[in-house]
């Protein structure tokens, strides 16, 4: 083992592992595991959300693909994304912060959803599975938001 990889193994000894919220809101050192996240089903639903959103705008015209087929899935994957980030953030309040911005996110995408939708982009059942997991998905950010 080199020096300074010797270093950098007591360095990670030697720091505290971060705090992880619990079902009570305290937070609790010894309850932290990366990936948590991937247990909370407002993530696999959003999750699932993605992998719609990206079936669904696969039969978009070509010249959307740096507009509004863009636009849908950067959203879609914005929510996941953000709950996973907030989830390993080091504090409650930062947590929610995050779970706010993912909200935002099923707005917006629930916006372009529309837009696509008055313009008769992608097929009728695809956009029908989108928008109902939006809508779960929406509800679900919601409620976690109260939550914490």
């Amino acid at each position: 083992m080199t020096e300074h990889s010797a270093q950098s193994a007591e360095r990670r000894k030697a720091t505290p592992a971060p705090a992880r919220i619990t079902g009570d809101g305290n937070t609790d050192s010894s309850a932290y595991s990366p990936g948590a996240y991937r247990n909370l089903r407002v993530w696999q639903r959003a999750i699932g959300l993605s992998v719609a959103i990206y079936r669904f705008t696969a039969d978009f015209p070509n010249a959307e693909l740096y507009g509004l087929t863009s636009q849908l899935r950067r959203a879609a994957v914005s929510v996941a994304s953000n709950i996973a980030e907030g989830y390993e953030r080091a504090s409650k309040g930062e947590f929610r912060q995050f779970v706010g911005m993912a909200r935002g996110s099923v707005l917006e995408f629930q916006t372009q959803l529309e837009i696509a939708k008055q313009l008769g982009f992608g097929k009728q059942p695809l956009r029908q599975a989108s928008e109902t997991l939006a809508e779960e998905t929406g509800k679900m950010t919601w409620a976690l938001m109260r939550k914490l």
